[in-house]
């Protein structure tokens, strides 16, 4: 179904919505591109100027650690990027809020603000100890990444598939420690393995902070059918990617139009409650035509529009949804 689209219809919706993105790795980029959050870049995905012009109410921000860093340099190189992201929030408190809890989302949006979720992409940070999870939760940390792509002291990544591994007693203990803390558990990048053990062991909803659809495209970072399942049947949600591997098969360019029907396969499979966005912005090279920028974010709303979406659920999708799990485990 494609409707045509009142623009202030869409206008009012958009505008009503809290929209979250789940997943950027801007963060990385002010590092290693000495790029500045608080200017317009061409450099990057993402910038402050962008997000007020997409609408964007929240952002979560990645720490990843990259391979060079692992195994041993892993909690110095995610203080360095804390300790980098620190002082561009202090630059631009004026626009920008760090988020720990519920009650803090309605004053920074009340204030004019875009508010930050702060996360880490790859449980090496932890180095194999608790007291660093509850330091790091001490931080403002309110989302993991149990794994990237490769093996680590929690779980193996998707890229460890050969192994057919779980989580290990130090993953055991780390979901224990993240449920008693109240931080989303995210299984973006894990094992087959490690997510039936996640969805087994956690008393608490799980999130995928940027993954798509395998049915739509096979490729090792998406989700199948059961596990989109599984994922909502516990209350998650899994947050759309726009990295164009992930949305396409072979060569074909990606556009908006592939994000959309992603969307659509997730309510078909795990219905409405269960979908979210994760644009992973700044951590892939190439996006999908129509949203090359998180500028772009509105044409999602007019796309979920012109597909006949109600508008409750366009809100749940563009934010809602994130922000109910959000509420419930992290207070």
């Amino acid at each position: 179904m494609n409707k045509r689209v009142d623009s202030k219809v869409f206008e009012r919706i958009h505008r009503k919505a809290i929209v979250i993105d789940g997943h950027c790795d801007t963060i990385l980029n002010i590092a290693n591109k000495k790029v500045q959050i608080g200017k317009r870049n061409k450099k990057g995905h993402l910038d402050i100027p962008r997000l007020q012009e997409g609408g964007v109410d929240i952002q979560v921000f990645a720490f990843f650690i990259e391979s060079i860093y692992k195994p041993d340099r892993a909690v110095k190189r995610t203080l360095q990027l804390f300790d980098i992201f620190s002082r561009e929030l202090k630059k631009n408190e004026e626009r920008l809020s760090l988020i720990t809890c519920t009650s803090q989302i309605k004053k920074t949006i009340r204030a004019g603000k875009i508010g930050v979720i702060l996360s880490i992409e790859g449980g090496e940070a932890l180095e194999g100890d608790l007291g660093i999870l509850r330091v790091l939760y001490q931080l403002g940390i309110r989302l993991i990444t149990l794994t990237w792509n490769q093996r680590n002291q929690i779980a193996d990544g998707a890229a460890e598939q050969r192994t057919k591994s779980g989580l290990t007693e130090f993953g055991v203990k780390v979901i224990m420690e993240m449920n008693r803390l109240g931080m989303l558990i995210d299984i973006s990048h894990l094992s087959e393995a490690g997510f039936w053990d996640v969805i087994k062991l956690s008393e608490q909803a799980v999130i995928a902070s940027h993954s798509n659809c395998y049915s739509l495209c096979p490729h090792a970072r998406n989700l199948k059918d059961d596990q989109i399942k599984a994922i909502s049947d516990k209350g998650g949600i899994i947050c759309v990617t726009f990295v164009p591997d992930f949305l396409t098969k072979g060569n074909r360019k990606a556009s908006l139009e592939d994000v959309l029907n992603h969307i659509d396969y997730l309510v078909k499979i795990g219905g409405i409650n269960c979908v979210g966005l994760g644009s992973d912005f700044d951590g892939t090279r190439a996006l999908p035509l129509n949203l090359e920028g998180v500028d772009k974010i509105p044409n999602i709303t007019i796309g979920l529009l012109r597909r006949g979406y109600k508008e409750k659920e366009i809100l749940k999708i563009l934010g809602g949804n994130f922000l109910r799990i959000f509420k419930k485990i992290v207070g």
